[in-house]
């Protein structure tokens, strides 16, 4: 039974309302909570009812009459990693351009840690958006069955998706850096759950071999500035002479410990990063990177959710599953990356 607050606290509910409308319950709840179910004479008489009654129907009780709360969770891998502000952003616009809550919650790259707290928010969202998820397809896909799941930077069979079309961007990359004479070139990976880590390797992979170039694959600690300065020894070893990482995050660390062992960037390495994040042209050179529409790809994940939700009129399901977008990718040259001295 919906039930909102009335005069000096006390509680009114439908069956008030009914009473002074001088109609049914049932009609009042339709007319609260699918109002065009009802006649415009009938609807007008429960609003005037409710109006000298001061109902006003909180989140829950709307929840109940409409089966929708009115709000979206978005789960990210790091919140700290400026590669999902945009994304926020974006979801975030939409959100609020639809009458919508947006609830940010982190996994801290944790798969368990994921689905825990997306069978926590589930019950009080109407749908969820993963961005960049770290649990199975099977997980995702039961979460899908639930309510509405759309991720972001991963395909899953049977799941609306967003992810970049990073072969443009990476051959771009890979054709500049041959045009400059280098001839090995690594990949600085992402965490090993990543799908868009493999997918990014495998399109460099095959970039290279199309050039006649050598991709050599860097394992890394982390997706961070930290993973990046660990991975420099690496990557000098291998004897690449440019580097390709998996965000601008891990390519400013690769940067900021290749000068400090008095490496030139980008005489000797060249560096090029992905996601184009803020603050990625302060460095020193400024940074080459990929750069994808992460506010586009927040705000399309937030129209699947709603795409996918129940029919307003008649409150039978959409189908799941068959929406998705792949958003280009395209190679932006700064100081980082150049012609290799003596190459």
């Amino acid at each position: 039974m919906a039930k909102s607050s009335g005069p000096a606290g006390t509680k009114v509910t439908i069956y008030d309302i009914a009473k002074i409308a001088g109609v049914n319950p049932s009609t009042v709840s339709r007319a609260l909570g699918k109002p065009e179910r009802v006649s415009a004479k009938t609807r007008k008489l429960v609003e005037q009812a409710a109006a000298e009654l001061n109902f006003r129907a909180s989140p829950l009780a709307r929840s109940l009459l409409t089966g929708r709360t009115g709000t979206v969770g978005l789960i990210v891998a790091d919140i700290t990693n400026p590669s999902y502000f945009d994304m926020i952003r974006g979801a975030q616009a939409a959100a609020a351009a639809n009458g919508l809550t947006l609830v940010l919650a982190e996994s801290a790259e944790s798969a368990a840690t994921e689905l825990r707290v997306a069978r926590r928010i589930q019950p009080s969202t109407d749908g969820i958006i993963l961005a960049s998820p770290r649990m199975s397809d099977p997980e995702i896909r039961a979460l899908n069955a639930t309510k509405p799941v759309t991720v972001i930077n991963r395909s899953v069979a049977g799941v609306d998706s967003v992810v970049p079309d990073v072969e443009p961007g990476i051959s771009e990359a890979v054709r500049h850096l041959a045009s400059g004479g280098h001839r090995r070139i690594a990949f600085l990976a992402g965490p090993d759950t990543s799908w868009l880590s493999a997918r990014r390797w495998e399109c460099l992979r095959s970039a290279c071999e199309w050039t006649g170039r050598e991709a050599l694959l860097i394992p890394t600690t982390a997706p961070t500035a930290e993973g990046g300065r660990r991975a420099a020894r690496d990557v000098i070893a291998s004897g690449a002479t440019a580097g390709l990482c998996f965000n601008d995050v891990l390519a400013i660390g690769l940067m900021r410990e290749l000068q400090a062992a008095k490496v030139t960037i980008p005489d000797e390495f060249s560096v090029v990063g992905f996601d184009n994040i803020f603050g990625s042209d302060f460095t020193t050179p400024a940074l080459t990177t990929i750069a994808a529409p992460f506010t586009e790809a927040g705000a399309t994940a937030l129209s699947l959710v709603l795409a996918a939700l129940p029919n307003a009129d008649d409150g039978s399901p959409n189908v799941r599953g068959a929406g998705g977008a792949e958003l280009p990718t395209s190679l932006i040259v700064r100081g980082s990356s150049g012609r290799l001295l003596g190459g």
